[in-house]
């Protein structure tokens, strides 16, 4: 019987690329074509965003120290796409001259990154880059003729984006630096995370792009171009996602989970879904959590699914109603999105509100833009409700993205009353005015397997 199914899902999955399919929503264009858009809001970030958050901060100089294989994770956020990783030692030397002059953007090894940086070679020999040593003694050298009041460095107790600094090359630059200077260091914890938050509204429209191929790509896999019912496993889906989303050019940055609930089995709901192959059949509740990447941004999506039942049209009712409340939930969170507020005192005025309505959910909501859990303020996690600190304890700030993450527990009737999981996640963008938006309509009924 093991043998006949695999042969019957093999024959199914082989039969997939036959199937109609509606044409993509939005196509990536060349990746030439990307770096050249990717480079352009790079500088627009080195010349808005960061010259107005060393002011913010105090910070006179910043450092961003790195090397091969170890980079900071601002790094990235920092040089064009063209450039995959450090050279060497990297040390970047950000110095904010005044309002007039702007910041000056200093490289000590690697190239000049499109022209955005300065580059320092070997004074013996500008053919080559300073040596390991040398790199150093140079930073002294720039440090002492522009004598910065501030010199930041990345270094963080709570967030992993302002922490790329190795205990290793702290050393060298206390080292080299001398107490006269070290008196000057600062921790510019937010500074970076700032930086990494902060979204550019001309990546507003290729994000929406990324976000309808996102929602496209789950609504083809919770389809009969993918799932026949009794045969597809949610691995079947899962690896469909991926191959899909890499023929199309994207990443993935996590491995896609698809949970399959069903009438008389406890369904995994943990994030992680780690179980193993799992059939779909008629009646079964399916729920994806799906991150694209492109253009150096990424996407977080989760959709809810049902097979229908011989002689359905649609989802019993509580099933409806239970995807109702987390809708519900998603208002919710996102009419206390504010400006000004922080992650955990958004968390608490949600969950008591939630309460209030009588709805037993979950919210663990998080930034999203360069990284997937980006950088700024987390809104619960799932496992901590009462708060987190430190990540829960910074501001929303205007002119970031945020994926609204949470779910619901809901006893249906049509399960015996069961408590039916539903979680959903759609991305929405605060603008400068903070003024927010969901960057696409969210999912407003459960894609259908017929």
């Amino acid at each position: 019987m093991h043998d006949e199914r695999m042969t019957r899902a093999l024959a199914f999955l082989l039969a997939l690329p036959l199937l109609a399919a509606e044409p993509a929503p939005y196509r990536l264009p060349p990746l030439r074509e990307q770096a050249q858009v990717q480079m352009e809001w790079l500088r627009l970030r080195l010349e808005r965003h960061l010259p107005s958050l060393m002011r913010k901060h105090g910070v006179a100089m910043w450092l961003v120290i790195c090397r091969e294989h170890n980079e900071d994770p601002v790094f990235h956020a920092l040089v064009p796409p063209t450039t995959f990783a450090a050279r060497r030692r990297t040390i970047f030397v950000f110095h904010d001259r005044g309002p007039e002059l702007g910041v000056e953007r200093l490289a000590l090894g690697g190239g000049a990154q499109g022209g955005l940086y300065k580059v320092y070679r070997d004074p013996a020999d500008p053919n080559r880059e300073i040596p390991g040593d040398a790199q150093w003694t140079t930073l002294r050298q720039i440090i002492e003729e522009q004598k910065p009041a501030t010199i930041g460095i990345n270094i963080s107790q709570h967030h992993a984006f302002a922490d790329g600094l190795t205990v290793n090359e702290h050393q060298h630059l206390s080292d080299a630096l001398g107490p006269q200077w070290m008196g000057r260091v600062v921790r510019a914890e937010a500074l970076p995370v700032e930086y990494l938050s902060l979204r550019l509204p001309e990546m507003d429209a290729t994000y929406r792009g990324l976000m309808q191929v996102a929602h496209w790509l789950i609504r083809r896999a919770f389809s009969n171009e993918v799932i026949q019912a009794g045969v597809t496993t949610n691995q079947d889906v899962i690896w469909w996602l991926r191959q899909q989303a890499q023929d199309l050019g994207y990443s993935t940055w996590f491995q896609p989970t698809v949970r399959v609930q069903k009438q008389r089995e406890v369904a995994d709901t943990s994030p992680l879904a780690e179980g193993g192959a799992v059939v779909i059949e008629r009646g079964d509740v399916l729920h994806v959590d799906f991150g694209l990447g492109a253009f150096g941004l990424k996407t977080d999506t989760q959709h809810m699914g049902y097979v229908l039942r011989e002689g359905e049209r649609e989802p019993p009712a509580g099933f409806r109603t239970a995807l109702a409340k987390t809708q519900r939930l998603q208002e919710l969170l996102l009419e206390r999105l504010r400006p000004g507020f922080t992650g955990n005192q958004i968390l608490a005025a949600t969950l008591a509100a939630m309460k209030a309505e009588g709805i037993n959910g979950t919210v663990y909501s998080h930034p999203i833009g360069d990284h997937g859990h980006g950088a700024g303020p987390l809104i619960g996690l799932w496992d901590r409700q009462e708060g987190v600190p430190g990540k829960g304890d910074l501001p929303v700030l205007p002119g970031t993205w945020f994926s609204i993450e949470l779910s619901t527990r809901t006893p249906v009737a049509e399960w015996d009353g069961r408590e039916l999981f539903v979680g959903m996640e759609e991305e929405a963008q605060i603008d400068a005015e903070g003024r927010i938006r969901w960057t696409l309509d969210r999912q407003q009924s459960y894609h259908l397997v017929r």
